[in-house]
């Protein structure tokens, strides 16, 4: 028999699959929601390493169609990674300060203005240059937001 037999699985199985499934998309549609985000606009990068899931969460801004890290956060499965992310998504309001970026990419005159949570102002410009060389964007300002 070529092909995968889905007959041979036991349905529990096949069951808590479709389950993990399931939690790890409502999860992700509530910290989408929560955000106030489309759908085009958040990508849930999982990558798997040391027996942990690394969640990337990376913000998409629709102006100028640039892609910067929001958060990373570490668990043990994805839905633990993920609930881990909510954690951070509902609270980190309270616990880190808001930083403005004025940059370019290098070459080209128009400015940009993006808004980044950070601990400190390292782990701001951390998540402006997260998988991009830092040698093709021009930082002209960074300005830590008033706390309001």
């Amino acid at each position: 028999m070529n092909g995968f037999d889905h007959n041979r699985i036991p349905k529990d199985m096949i069951d808590v699959r479709n389950d993990q499934h399931t939690e790890v998309a409502r999860i992700q549609d509530e910290i989408k929601n929560f955000l106030g985000l489309k759908s085009n606009q958040i990508i849930f990068e999982f990558s798997n390493g040391d027996g942990k899931f690394k969640l990337d969460l990376i913000t998409i801004n629709p102006r100028h169609n640039q892609s910067f890290l929001f958060r990373s956060e570490i668990g043990i499965d994805r839905i633990d990674a993920l609930k881990r992310m909510f954690e951070y998504v509902k609270n980190h309001k309270a616990r880190e300060s808001s930083y403005t970026i004025q940059w370019s990419v290098k070459g080209d005159r128009e400015l940009n203005t993006s808004y980044f949570w950070g601990s400190n102002i390292y782990d701001a410009l951390d998540k402006l240059y997260y998988d991009r060389d830092m040698n093709t964007i021009n930082v002209y300002n960074v300005t830590m937001n008033p706390i309001t």
